[in-house]
């Protein structure tokens, strides 16, 4: 399937997003993490566009959106949120099922707890939405949101390079070979750009507020009982299983997937994600 690679002017900056498959098609509507972009979505979007009319945009500062000063713009996740919203108002897409993967997650799920009637399902590959799936991966994160200053920005600066993106993709994957080594270079190109590191640790700063949404989020699938898919790496470090099985807490007939795989799990499980992914909808959007 083709996709099309496109921009626009939403809120005074400019969004890039990736779109396939017919317009009069489900939406899916794909949200990556930190510290990457739609990229990630390059292989599981024709996987999908078939059937589904499938919406992947860059986050301002990352991929090939916008990326303002730190300076000049507000970098929070409520910020981040209503630029994906005001996206999708812009499109014309009024339902939609979401994936949320990392930071995608508090993104999606704000949108979805503020606008219960137009998500249709979500599924979330390490797309946390309780505090049992942080690992002390989070602990130099916490304390520098707590209280950023020379003693605690030292630690999350070093999540910030090549060595730490490398880790990410290939860290809890049994054969590291299927992992291509374009995945960590692309997104440590844009890392690396004059300014971008201010731009994460604004956002590095500002996570810690979604954990006082958590509540509101698992109000939400209490009293909606939304369709929801996990598939989640098993050997996933920074986002643990732990998470994926909290959501049954409150949504008990979720259905959730542990892959032998960690946080990146498309790279070496698409295949596997994109089966689970087609079943799941092709069951709850029917």
């Amino acid at each position: 399937m083709t996709t099309h690679h496109k921009f626009a002017d939403i809120e005074g900056q400019t969004v890039f997003y990736r779109e396939a498959g017919p317009a009069d098609a489900p939406t899916l509507v794909l949200l990556h993490g930190f510290p990457t972009s739609s990229h990630m979505f390059r292989e599981l979007i024709p996987a999908l566009a078939d059937r589904y009319h499938v919406i992947a945009p860059d986050h301002i500062g990352f991929g090939r959106s916008s990326a303002p000063s730190a300076d000049t713009y507000e970098y929070t996740f409520d910020n981040l949120t209503a630029v994906t919203l005001a996206l999708l108002d812009h499109l014309g897409v009024q339902n939609f099922a979401l994936y949320i993967q990392d930071y995608g997650a508090p993104i999606g799920l704000k949108i979805a707890q503020a606008h219960p009637d137009r998500v249709t399902a979500i599924i979330t590959q390490s797309g946390n939405a309780y505090t049992e799936g942080f690992t002390p991966f989070w602990e130099p994160l916490f304390a520098y949101a707590t209280e950023p200053g020379p003693d605690t920005e030292p630690a999350v600066r070093a999540l910030l390079t090549a060595d730490a993106t490398h880790w990410q993709y290939t860290h809890g994957v049994k054969d590291t070979t299927l992992i291509s080594p374009d995945t960590w270079t692309h997104d440590q190109a844009l890392l690396d750009r004059p300014g971008n590191a201010e731009i994460q640790l604004a956002l590095f700063r500002d996570y810690k507020n979604n954990l006082d949404a958590y509540p509101a989020f698992q109000e939400y699938f209490r009293t909606t009982q939304v369709p929801l898919l996990a598939v989640w790496g098993r050997n996933d470090e920074i986002f643990g299983p732990d998470g994926a099985e909290a959501y049954r807490r409150d949504l008990p007939d979720a259905e959730i997937h542990l892959l032998d795989a960690g946080h990146f799990a498309l790279e070496d499980q698409l295949d596997t994600i994109a089966g689970y992914i087609r079943g799941f909808l092709g069951r709850v959007l029917n």
